[in-house]
């Protein structure tokens, strides 16, 4: 018998209607003679009402307090799910994250999954019941409700799996699988029959917003089966793979964007061993993610620092950035948040030159201005300005030939 876990994201369980579509597809994998988890988001919408409930009681809810909250958009679905499982004959067994034994660390609206405490589920599946999860959330080993941020019920899916030792992971999405860059954006973005591992990862860090970054990382990591597929349309997806198992000798994947990032400057750093780690630890301790940074050649002693961090967090490590500015005595502190991430991705690069100038070219034909850059083995990222970036995609996807059929 194969073991899949099929995760289910929030378009895809928008309401009651596509919620009893979902509940077919497990069973079609229960007729092929599969045992099935599932994993479930919130309904289409239903977190940010949460969440803009929380803003209209607090300015400043407490993380705890909001974490509870927004939790209960999954225990909805959880429940619904159930509900249309049992009504089609099949036994169905609900779990809130902590029911599911998923025990996180305490950065509330952020947390990392430290294990999976897996009895209850095994039980459940022994007895050939379909266990419904959860998912974007867990519990402190204090039994604290945290969320795993954005995405996260990817990352639940991902884990279960690898805990389980499950043989597939099955995202189900409102798209096809993944494209060479947003289909939303690009009309002639091609759909990719497979990706690795390690350009998967990059893509989703980037801005893809077809998988959570963890998510991939926990798979590579575990060796986890992953398949993105559409919930509307059948069709094979996208399988990610390992890189011996890619068919094709591909120079660029993909192009995503990336809007929910903000850039941070620090003027006039004191260019001293140390300022640095200073600046970044309390970022660090607060469980901020700094994505790109830049730092610009001394001079006189002074150096201006800038980096990004995601838009949700920008209040936060202002704060911490002028509390960091006074205490080294560094000069202002500014912020821009009307910026985009735009990146380039693809396994090619490794063995092929000439990716950044052709990156760079385009950028200059047409007339655009690059605030920062950063690279990997796999990767070129720029920040630009906003207005410019559906423009900046199409440029590249068109430069790169990837509306072009391989």
């Amino acid at each position: 018998m194969t073991f899949i876990v099929q995760k289910f994201g929030g378009t895809s369980v928008g309401d009651i209607k596509r919620i009893q579509a979902v509940a077919d597809k497990i069973i079609e994998e229960r007729k092929r003679g599969n045992a099935v988890l599932a994993v479930v988001s919130a309904m289409a919408g239903e977190t940010n009402r949460l969440l803009k409930l929380a803003s209209e009681m607090s300015e400043a809810p407490q993380p705890l307090h909001q974490d509870v909250l927004v939790s209960t958009g999954e225990q909805v679905t959880v429940a619904l799910l159930c509900m249309a499982l049992e009504n089609k004959g099949y036994t169905a067994e609900p779990f809130l994250g902590h029911q599911a034994g998923i025990v996180t660390d305490e950065h509330h609206g952020k947390a990392r999954i430290r294990r999976i405490d897996t009895d209850r589920i095994r039980h459940i599946l022994k007895k050939e019941g379909i266990p419904v999860v959860a998912g974007f959330q867990g519990v402190t080993e204090a039994g604290a409700i945290t969320t795993i941020g954005r995405g996260g019920s990817d990352t639940t899916a991902v884990a279960l799996a690898a805990a389980l030792n499950a043989d597939r992971c099955d995202i189900y999405t409102d798209v096809k699988g993944v494209y060479t860059a947003d289909p939303r954006i690009c009309a002639n973005a091609r759909l990719l029959k497979t990706v690795s591992y390690e350009e998967m990862l990059e893509l989703a860090d980037a801005g893809a917003k077809v998988l959570h970054s963890r998510s991939v990382e926990i798979a590579a990591k575990h060796k986890v089966k992953l398949r993105v597929l559409s919930s509307f349309e059948d069709g094979a997806g996208t399988e990610i793979v390992t890189e011996d198992q890619l068919m094709e000798d591909i120079l660029v994947s993909g192009v995503t964007l990336n809007i929910d990032e903000a850039k941070i400057a620090i003027r006039q750093v004191p260019d001293k061993p140390g300022i640095t780690a200073q600046i970044f630890k309390p970022l660090s301790d607060a469980g901020i993610n700094v994505d790109m940074i830049v730092q610009n050649v001394s001079k006189e002693g002074l150096t201006d620092l800038t980096f990004t961090v995601p838009k949700q967090d920008l209040k936060q490590s202002m704060l911490i950035a002028e509390a960091v500015a006074a205490d080294t005595g560094a000069g202002k502190v500014e912020m821009a948040s009307d910026i985009a991430k735009i990146s380039v991705v693809g396994v090619g690069m490794r063995t092929h030159a000439g990716v950044a100038y052709k990156m760079f070219r385009t950028l200059a034909d047409e007339g655009i201005s690059v605030h920062m850059i950063s690279t990997s083995e796999i990767k070129v990222s720029i920040v630009i300005d906003a207005k410019c970036a559906e423009l900046v995609v199409r440029a590249l996807h068109s430069a790169f030939e990837l509306d072009q059929k391989k």
